[in-house]
């Protein structure tokens, strides 16, 4: 799995943090990071829920 985000277009919903807190955390101006790469099945179904429900279609989940 491959995660990418255009810090461009998020808005700081936060969503993506909700749904994979493991995964993305939000600087100071509440913009996406991620943290880390889901290492289990659950993780990366969160990390996928993430991308198909951020607001601003900032995330990108790649298959690998």
């Amino acid at each position: 799995m491959r995660i990418s985000v255009d810090t461009e277009r998020c808005v700081g919903a936060g969503q993506c943090v909700l749904s994979a807190p493991d995964v993305f955390d939000q600087d100071d101006s509440g913009i996406v990071l991620v943290l880390a790469e889901p290492g289990d099945e659950p993780g990366r179904e969160a990390a996928r829920q993430a991308g198909l429900i951020c607001p601003s279609q900032a995330i990108t989940v790649r298959e690998s």
